[in-house]
């Protein structure tokens, strides 16, 4: 029997929109607005700042200490949460990032603008984690779909709206204007938090796990680096970094102070299962995610607009689905979902390969159409599952580790395919069958790396939702 997830009423939009939720729904939009705005303002503004500082040496590392810290505040937010509550840890967040922002957009040098950087990412890492704890907390079950399909929304709206507002400020304005429009956005983001988020009793404080993150920072900051070895020193700082992320992970499971969910990639375990798609699809997207538009760019000859406005189809197609799929109340359609965004996932990269060997643009952009079929089918879902699946006790710990695990996923993908890339002569390619030879090599991996998430779906699906349904089962 085909059965519902609420025993209520149905979920509407018009209940996280302008019912008693949409102060919630405005709070965490707006925390997921300052990540995702604020990586685009900043990498549209950037290269005035270079004309301005000097510095273009340091250019990957505006890139890259952002990303680093926001993994580490991603990784400690469940931790200050529990011990802080919610409240607290987002207004020291949303203060961090704020300080980070002043710094960078007031800059007098590239080194102060590196510290800004640094501070935006722990602020805005915290933030998006502990956004996503409070999802599962805040909204009943049957809302929460529609919570991500507010949330992916917004990212259409930043991959659409974030260039075209940061070169219009920086061209008319100032490349500072672009970075410190984050400022007024932090401080209402504030305003709603001590509105909408409760205060909560501070807990017995536990010691920190310094060895877990300083495995993790130190992981990341040997992945940046290999981004931009190459060669046989960035296959080594690869592999260190595997061996970093291992150790963290096994140390993690004896510590009293835990980051991670006890069953954190254990193949064995729902969450573990599941943790292991949310890795590996974003892993293997960064393929498309990095060299998309320097494809359309270089092998079809189109302009940076054109080319932005096709490589933000994807962002669009997941925004567009996942409010489609937000009002599915049967089980055994969610379940389907979950199995089917990674398979979609392959069937674009495929799509992309045939799109390159065949030079045809039509099939590269209905590539990036499944793709973001494939993530906006099966998003919500996948972490909705993953949040309920948990026992109450490590319900924060999940629900803050998926989008650090993302970004995560996303920048280890770019070192690894990087490396593919130039070890395939991307770097070198002056004609466009080099490009594309190079290109085929690394979307073929980023298939390889994909088609263990589907297998993984396969087996996870099942296991998601179940214990709801049985219990609906039981009052009928």
């Amino acid at each position: 029997m085909d059965t519902q997830v609420s025993t209520g009423t149905e979920a509407r939009w018009r209940e996280i929109a302008v019912g008693s939720y949409a102060g919630a729904t405005a709070t965490l939009c707006l925390g997921v607005a300052l990540f995702a705005f604020n990586s685009l303002l900043v990498s549209t503004a950037l290269p005035s700042a270079i004309d301005e500082l000097g510095g273009a040496s340091l250019i990957a590392w505006s890139v890259s200490l952002y990303l680093i810290f926001a993994i580490l505040g991603g990784s400690i937010a469940a931790l200050l949460k529990a011990r802080h509550g919610a409240r607290a840890a987002l207004i020291g967040a949303a203060l961090l990032f704020t300080a980070g922002t002043l710094f960078a957009g007031l800059a007098p040098a590239m080194a102060v603008l590196l510290v800004g950087r640094a501070l935006q990412g722990f602020g805005e890492g915290l933030i998006a984690a502990i956004c996503y704890a409070l999802i599962p907390e805040i909204f009943p079950s049957r809302l929460v779909p529609k919570v991500f399909g507010a949330e992916a929304m917004v990212w259409a709206a930043a991959a659409f709206g974030g260039p075209a507002v940061a070169g219009i400020i920086s061209e008319t304005v100032s490349w500072r204007a672009a970075f410190l429009v984050n400022v007024p956005l932090s401080l209402i983001f504030i305003a709603l938090v001590l509105k909408v988020v409760p205060h909560a009793t501070r807990q017995e404080a536990v010691p920190l796990p310094l060895v877990q993150l300083g495995a993790i920072g130190a992981g990341m900051a040997a992945v940046m680096i290999a981004d931009v070895a190459g060669g046989t020193g960035a296959a080594m700082l690869l592999v260190l970094a595997a061996l970093l992320y291992v150790g963290a992970i096994y140390s993690d499971r004896r510590s009293p102070a835990r980051l991670f969910p006890k069953d954190a990639f254990r193949l064995g375990k729902p969450i573990g299962l599941g943790l292991w798609i949310v890795f590996l699809m974003p892993m293997a997207h960064s393929a498309a995610s990095v060299y998309l538009v320097y494809l359309i760019q270089h092998l079809w000859g189109y302009g940076a607009t054109l080319a932005g406005a096709l490589n933000a189809v994807m962002a669009v197609c997941w925004s567009l689905v996942a409010i489609a799929v937000a009002s599915v109340a049967s089980q055994r359609i969610r379940r389907r979902l979950i199995w089917l965004g990674p398979l979609f996932l392959v069937l674009g990269l495929s799509a992309i390969i045939v799109a390159l060997w065949r030079t045809d643009i039509v099939l590269l952009v209905g590539g990036q159409i499944l793709i973001g079929v494939g993530f906006g089918a099966s998003w919500g879902y996948l972490s909705q599952g993953l949040m309920e699946a948990s026992p109450a006790e490590e319900r924060n710990r999940t629900s803050a580790l998926l989008p650090t695990l993302q970004s995560a996923a996303y920048a280890i993908g770019a070192a690894v395919l990087g490396f593919v890339a130039n070890a395939n002569g991307a770097g070198s390619a002056t004609t466009g069958p080099q490009l594309q030879q190079a290109m085929l090599a690394v979307f073929i991996l980023a298939i390889a790396i994909a088609l263990p998430g589907v297998f993984a779906a396969l087996k996870l699906a099942p296991l998601l939702f179940r214990e709801r349904e049985w219990a609906q089962g039981c009052t009928s």
